[in-house]
């Protein structure tokens, strides 16, 4: 079971919406869609959890690049939410460009429907998503969660990051 929640700073606290990511393919449109609730450029957390396997959290703060933090990244890889996530340039990857990819193709030497390697050796080690935590760790410092803090938290992390930051009465009105 996937939740996923907004929390925008506002003059007046946080105030918390839930969301739906059913739209939401990428990164861009996260960030998008994290702006549109903040029309001050204030800023607004985006929550994303899989009960019981992972959680992430991207923060935007006005136009700035936004940052994020997954709890276990080969845990989201294997979701299409956390996969959102999970940008090459989290993952240290070098983008592809797709109109590269279409020039190679069936230029390997073998004929159409031929394989070279096993199915189990098609894929590239250095595709290999990490397990444990990924991303900036120093997210929600300034907010009152420190590193040890966010890197320790268990099963109810979003509960216990809303506590910290004084919103988790607004988070738990759109649970």
């Amino acid at each position: 079971m996937y939740f996923a929640a907004l929390l925008a700073r506002t003059e007046d606290g946080w105030e918390a919406s839930d969301t739906e990511l059913d739209d939401v393919e990428t990164l861009s449109d996260l960030t998008d869609l994290a702006r549109d609730v903040s029309p001050d450029e204030d800023t607004v957390l985006v929550f994303i959890e899989q009960e019981g396997a992972w959680f992430g959290v991207v923060r935007v703060d006005g136009e700035e690049d936004p940052r994020i933090y997954v709890s276990d990244a080969a845990a989201a890889s294997r979701s299409s939410y956390g996969e959102i996530l999970l940008t090459d340039e989290l993952l240290g990857r070098d983008p592809q460009d797709p109109d590269v990819l279409e020039e190679l193709v069936d230029l390997d030497g073998t004929e159409d429907g031929e394989r070279e390697e096993d199915e189990d050796e098609a894929a590239d080690p250095g595709d290999a998503v990490p397990p444990g935590p990924l991303g900036d760790i120093t997210i929600l410092a300034d907010l009152g969660v420190t590193e040890k803090e966010l890197l320790t938290l268990g099963t109810d992390a979003l509960s216990d990051i809303a506590d910290a930051l004084g919103a988790a009465e607004v988070l738990e009105t759109v649970r």
